[in-house]
């Protein structure tokens, strides 16, 4: 969470969610940020990081998919010769990619934005007890939340 620029970083936290692995999980499953986008009548943006792979971020607003752009990081074409590319030049390239313009619309540079999954403080919200103690969690977390709660059945 970014309080200063009203970011939240949502992210499910398992196993299948670590490492490369968990960047292709991510890259395929997207209910919660198309619902969270129709119940809260909001864009949300869903995003993929692999550093290894490449970047991608999805837009999605009243449930549907509104935008979007992905970056595979060996078709990317540099200007010039690769040795030539100097570090600031090259950061300069990454601010056009998925994350680096999905940082600035946030108001945020690419290294927060890349960062907020270890930002602190974090919480661990359960999947498992009643819908009322899973909104009270959820309210503890963003607290002045407008967004109804999603129940089990609002998939």
């Amino acid at each position: 969470m970014n309080r200063r620029r009203k970011v939240v970083r949502v992210a499910f936290v398992g196993p299948f969610t670590a490492g490369r692995q968990g960047a292709h999980w991510y890259a395929a499953h997207h209910a919660l940020p198309r619902l969270l986008s129709r119940a809260a009548n909001v864009t949300v943006h869903a995003y993929v990081h692999d550093p290894d792979e490449g970047e991608e971020v999805i837009a999605y607003g009243n449930g549907r998919r509104v935008g979007g752009e992905r970056v595979v990081y060996e078709d990317v074409e540099l200007p010039g010769r690769p040795e030539d590319v100097d570090d600031a030049a090259f950061a300069r390239m990454q601010e056009r990619w998925p994350m680096g313009h999905l940082a600035y619309v946030f108001g945020l540079t690419r290294k927060e934005l890349l960062r907020l999954p270890l930002a602190m403080p974090g919480r661990v919200l359960p999947l498992e007890g009643s819908e009322e103690e899973g909104a009270a969690a959820l309210e503890a977390l963003l607290p002045g939340a407008q967004a109804p709660f999603l129940g089990p059945d609002a998939a």
